[in-house]
This record gives structure tokens, sequence and C-alpha cells, in this order.
């Protein structure tokens, strides 16, 4: 796989689209704290790890009767093209009702948590 994030979104965009209740994707430590960022976040319901083996990550979607919550998934740093930003340029997804993830040297976490504790780093995402 060349690009383990678009993947994880992808993933999450095309199960929302066909309202699949729950989404699989192949294990990392990245997609697992993207994951975890999500449902904490309130756009999914829950995230477990399974296997032992060849672990997945299992995500289960949320929905607002028919609709899925996550309106909207946007990778910005590439593989080809790295996005990094400081903590005083980590932009405002949607005036504030979106989240920007963002990978800090102390580990993946949203955009208003890295601008709290004045961290920058690589922009992954945005979801709204």
């Amino acid at each position: 796989m060349h690009d383990p994030v678009s993947d994880l979104l992808t993933r999450i965009r095309n199960a929302g689209m066909a309202r699949h209740p729950k989404v699989s994707v192949p294990h990392s430590k990245l997609k697992e704290s993207v994951a975890n960022i999500l449902r904490d976040e309130g756009y999914v319901s829950d995230v477990t790890v399974d296997g032992t083996k060849q672990r997945n990550i299992v995500i289960s979607l949320k929905y607002n009767g028919r609709q899925p919550v996550i309106a909207g998934l946007r990778q910005i740093s590439t593989p080809g093209l790295r996005r990094y930003v400081r903590s005083a340029e980590i932009p405002r997804v949607l005036g504030g009702m979106g989240v920007a993830i963002v990978s800090t040297p102390k580990g993946v976490m949203t955009g208003s948590a890295a601008r709290k504790s004045n961290l920058g780093g690589e922009l992954v995402c945005y979801v709204w």
C-alpha cells in the first residue's frame, strides 16, 4: 500500500456512502490514532482492534437517520507533498465545525489540542 492514511479515509468515506455499519482496515499505529480521534470527537461510534497475527481496525460508523455523521474527509499531507504547520498556522475547519488532525512530536491530536499545547506538526487531514 502506497499511502495508508488515504486508504483509511477512502474506506471510511466509501462505507459511509454505502451505509455500511462497520468498516475494517489493516492496522497501523497512525491509522489507529486517527480512528481514536474520530471516536473521541463523535464522528464514529466505536473503534476496536481485532486479530492476533494479522491485526485489523474495525470502525463502527454513526448515522443521523440515513445520512452519515461524517460529511467529508480530506487528506492534506500526502507522501508526495508533506504539509507542515506551526501551532499558530493550524487552520480551523469550517470555522470550528470540523476537526483538523495533526501529527505532532507528542502524538497525533486534533488541531485545537495542538494549538493549546503550542505544538506544530504534519497536517494529516480535515474531517467535517
